[in-house]
């Protein structure tokens, strides 16, 4: 059985959610009031250079200062007549902003361009053919390679994504052609726009969702707002049309489509500090500022049990499996250090360790078990693709 994506609006946020079932096992929360600029292509302004650190600033907007390093970015676009490539202050440059602003952070801008698609995303300054690592068969990426490698150029490259596993060969060709073509009327007609002009601007994000996430697992996209089904629709239209089948709007007048998936109470059940388990035993998820800690406790559990050993292992693959499903839903990223019950045996916590590899394996985003340590904490990096929700919940007008 695949998936079900639910787009709902509440008020001033736009609640999209990936069911199993009717488990909720993703979510994500934009808050319509504040508007990102991730992904968002500028023609900016050099301001400054600090040559001590090798970077430049560069303004998108009346006051909005970003911060580009001039290390990585080696194929700046001029929209300024120049003869070499070296950044200058009062050059004009097209950029794109990789990282949004963090408190006193400014945001942070780049020259090498992306374009992402549901196969591919094209890199300008990268010539390179690259694979995503969850294509594991070998037959696999020897044809996506083959295919893509026809559409090499001197002055981009490409990155296959896990999407594109399996896909049909005319649905990427297709996608390739609809982003070279972005890539050239960006470098073409982007290079004339005036200062500060927005010359490309990323997907709402919860088109991103259906872009990025593994839609040959979704059977359907559901949402009951109208504005949205028709943004939704024309994006397909435009770039996915294998998927327009998928997509319905709900209208029943007597059940919302958030009761129906109980949207709120399970948004409230990933928020709260405690998870319980079926055990008896519970996680407590605590986010601090520079990682998140998760402590798996025996509780209920234990009572009455004699053989301690055999149990604290079964509570540990237990919590290891519900760990591996809040990291997702929670979209827990950066440091993450889990302190397991404590187990004598050497073999239980090598079995421990080989099921939370597997079981973190299967996350979309790149999750990697690092080692456990003398104390027996694991220590886990989950990649920052968004803002995690406990953060996107609170942020919200």
């Amino acid at each position: 059985m695949g998936y079900k994506l639910i787009i709902t609006r509440q008020k001033n946020r736009i609640i999209s959610a990936l069911y199993d079932e009717k488990d909720m096992i993703q979510v994500n929360v934009d808050d319509t009031s504040r508007l990102s600029i991730l992904g968002n292509i500028y023609v900016g302004k050099v301001k400054n250079i600090v040559k001590n650190i090798n970077a430049a600033f560069v303004e998108i907007a009346e006051g909005v200062m970003c911060y580009l390093s001039l290390e990585e970015n080696e194929h700046p676009i001029f929209c300024n007549v120049k003869n070499n490539d070296k950044i200058n202050i009062g050059d004009e440059i097209i950029v794109q902003v990789s990282k949004e602003g963090v408190k006193t952070k400014a945001p942070v801008v780049t020259c090498n361009l992306n374009f992402t698609g549901k196969y591919v995303v094209l890199t300008h300054g990268k010539t390179m053919i690259g694979t995503s690592n969850k294509i594991n068969q070998e037959t696999e990426k020897t044809r996506l390679k083959n295919i893509v490698g026809e559409y090499k150029n001197p002055a981009y490259g490409f990155i296959i994504r896990t999407n594109s596993s399996g896909a049909r060969e005319e649905f990427i060709r297709g996608e390739i052609n609809t982003l070279v073509s972005l890539y050239q009327d960006i470098k073409e007609y982007g290079i004339h726009k005036s200062r500060f002009s927005l010359i490309y601007a990323t997907p709402e994000n919860y088109i991103c969702e259906i872009r990025d996430g593994y839609s040959e697992q979704i059977d359907k996209i559901i949402t009951d707002d109208k504005k949205i089904f028709e943004q939704i629709q024309d994006y397909l239209n435009s770039f996915q049309k294998e998927d327009l089948n998928k997509l319905q709007i709900y209208e029943d007048p007597l059940l919302s489509l958030s009761n129906l998936y109980s949207v709120d109470s399970r948004l409230e059940n990933a928020l709260r500090e405690k998870v319980w388990l079926k055990s008896g035993g519970n996680l407590i998820i605590q986010p601090t500022e520079a990682l998140t800690v998760i402590d798996v406790n025996t509780s209920k559990a234990i009572a009455g049990k004699k053989k301690a050993e055999e149990t604290f292992l079964k509570i540990n693959l237990e919590a290891a499996k519900e760990i591996a499903k809040q990291l997702r839903l929670r979209n827990i990223s950066g440091i993450i250090i889990i302190d397991f019950i404590n187990m004598e045996d050497n073999n239980n916590k090598a079995i421990l360790m080989k099921e939370l590899r597997i079981l973190l394996s299967k996350d979309p985003i790149k999750t990697v078990v690092v080692d456990m340590t003398a104390l027996d904490l694991v220590e886990v990096t989950r990649k920052k693709v968004r803002k995690p929700l406990l953060e996107q919940y609170n942020l919200r007008g």
